[in-house]
């Protein structure tokens, strides 16, 4: 068994990618499950975008961060 113990997953405690209202431009290239939402990346990392479809580039900013993802506001 490691040193970190038997229940820590590996990365808990990595640094989000993204932060609270800032600015980016991103890709959207999927759906949310609910349709609801454009999915985005941002190295690796989850942004659901509202009103977005596949395909779309758009100017973004970030009104939620999540422990596994982030949800953003276009903004352009």
């Amino acid at each position: 068994m490691s040193r970190r113990g038997r229940y820590s997953a590996p990365g808990r405690f990595q640094p989000k990618p993204v932060e609270l209202n800032q600015e980016y431009e991103v890709d959207v290239v999927d759906m949310s499950r609910r349709g609801d939402a454009g999915v985005a990346k941002i190295m690796g990392f989850v942004i659901f975008i509202p009103d977005t479809r596949p395909g779309q580039h758009v100017k973004i900013r970030i009104t939620k961060v999540g422990r596994n993802y982030a949800i953003g506001q276009v903004i352009e």
